[in-house]
């Protein structure tokens, strides 16, 4: 018996001091690294991160290291870059030494470094690419015939509201179906009804792991990846719904593999489908089964979960500012009239709309970290040496709102893209979704449904709140990874 307790002890004593060894060497090769708070053994800076939104930490350390600093989750070391001069340096300036993608524990577990968002593989990620963006634009990317869909997709999303009869809902539900059917058309080949279970299902999972990556526990997975995997907790689920939406890929490939024609391709499976096959004796290709998988859920879940929170909080800011709701749905009646579709090239005579749609995407700030990079080789940089491999978050939150760029950064107005005469003002420092070489592919696609949903509802309806004005709360229900706003019924009101 105290033999055995012994035993115990003895071992706990070594696998602490093997781990607090571990940790101590890890700090140790910190070199000449930007400067940060000191990082505690196994904990990193948890305690500085710790509380649910780690974007407000971090702008908080900016405050006392710089625009540049390190921190540390668990053992890895991220250097952290702030304001638009230092983030447009790391995207664009020297982009190539910061092109690799960082860690993302959360959907790393799933993706193994496969398909194109998640790749830090180079030659990877230029092959897919090349190939995907030219696939894209193919099946309408940037083109008439996309925007037609769009016009459709958005004439149902209206039938579909109607059918509400002013009742209060969640318009998150009818946003997603039209979101998820534009991206879904040209990923699959054709869209789906409102209420079908498939549809339904793969919105629900593409939400649920958005919220949970963005949540207090997926934060805490992405800290400490390697000691979270085996606690139970919320962040588990995110595993199950991944798993899922991996198999609802595979499942959609199988059934273009059997119908595959390779004279007529119907979409971007078919056409992976077809470089596959032309590349099957190329054992170094990366045209293969586990890149279509990874790359198509990839960008189908981007394309769904980027466009339906921007909309959802876009109608929500324009519940909350009735008045800016007003003028722009007076320029709508003067430009378009209620009657006809919205086309993208009337954005050049509503320069107040342009504005409101960008302040949204501006004030939100989908995505504050951005996506993780890595540096591609040892770099010197602001007078620090940064080797090879090493995570990189620049905060696009800083850049959306410094005060250098914008002169109402804290607060939702439009004239942060106005000037003085009411046109419509552009700022270099709007990168709501990153930029330079890896900037989102779909970005286009995004300004455009942005654009042709949004007015295409407020052609068609007034918004009314459940509650009062004042009591509507605009902040991020959810701030991690992504921002989510608070998901509040409301009611839509024929004009």
């Amino acid at each position: 018996m105290y033999f055995l307790e012994d035993m115990t002890l003895l071992l706990t004593v070594v696998v602490s001091c093997l781990i607090l060894l571990t940790s101590y060497k890890h700090f140790w090769r910190k070199g000449n690294l930007p400067p940060g708070p000191t990082p505690l053994p196994i904990l990193g800076n948890y305690l500085q991160l710790r509380g649910g939104d780690m974007t407000k930490s971090l702008l908080k350390l900016s405050e006392k290291y710089g625009e540049v600093f390190t921190v540390y989750l668990g053992f890895r070391p991220v250097i952290v870059v702030t304001g638009y001069k230092s983030v447009k340096e790391v995207y664009v300036d020297r982009g190539d030494d910061f092109l690799a993608r960082g860690d993302v524990p959360s959907f790393d577990f799933h993706f193994k470094n496969y398909g194109i968002v998640f790749t830090s593989n180079m030659d990877r990620w230029r092959e897919l690419r090349r190939f995907s963006l030219s696939t894209l634009r193919d099946f309408g990317l940037g083109k008439r015939s996309i925007e037609d869909r769009i016009h459709d997709e958005a004439l149902c999303l209206v039938t579909e509201l109607k059918k509400t009869k002013e009742s209060f809902v969640k318009s998150r539900q009818y946003i997603s179906k039209a979101a998820c059917n534009v991206i879904f058309s040209i990923m699959f080949g054709h869209r789906h009804d409102y209420e079908d279970s498939e549809l339904l299902d793969a919105i629900s999972l593409m939400y649920t792991a958005s919220a949970i990556v963005s949540s207090e526990w997926g934060q805490l997975y992405e800290i400490f990846p390697w000691f979270m995997r085996f606690i139970p907790g919320a962040h588990q689920k995110t595993f199950i719904c991944m798993k899922k939406l991996l198999q609802f890929v595979e499942k959609r490939v199988q059934m273009n593999q059997k119908t595959l024609d390779e004279n007529n391709p119907r979409d971007f499976v078919d056409a992976f489908l077809i470089k596959m096959e032309k590349e099957k004796n190329n054992p170094k290709s990366e045209f293969h089964l586990t890149n279509l998988v990874n790359s198509t859920l990839q960008i189908f879940f981007a394309g769904v979960d980027t466009i339906s929170t921007t909309l959802t909080y876009s109608l929500l800011l324009l519940m909350k500012h009735p008045n800016v709701l007003a003028k722009v749905q007076k320029e709508i009646d003067k430009v378009i009239g209620r009657d006809r579709c919205p086309k993208i090239q009337d954005r050049n005579q509503m320069p107040f709309t342009e504005a409101v749609i960008h302040e949204i995407q501006r004030f939100i700030d989908l995505l504050p970290f951005g996506l993780p990079r890595k540096t591609t080789r040892d770099i010197t940089y602001r007078g620090y040496s940064i080797p090879k491999n090493t995570n990189v978050y620049p905060l696009l939150s800083s850049v959306l709102k410094d005060p250098a760029c914008f002169p109402y950064p804290t607060e939702f107005n439009p004239k942060n893209f106005l000037d003085e005469n009411g046109k419509f003002k552009k700022n270099d420092a709007f990168m709501p979704l990153a930029t330079g070489k890896r900037i989102c592919m779909g970005e286009g696609l995004v300004r455009m449904e942005l654009f042709v949903i949004l007015v295409t509802i407020l052609q068609s309806f007034n918004l009314r709140a459940p509650v009062a004005l004042e009591d509507l709360v605009i902040t991020p229900e959810i701030s991690g990874l992504g921002n989510l706003p608070k998901l509040y019924k409301m009611a839509f009101i024929p004009r």
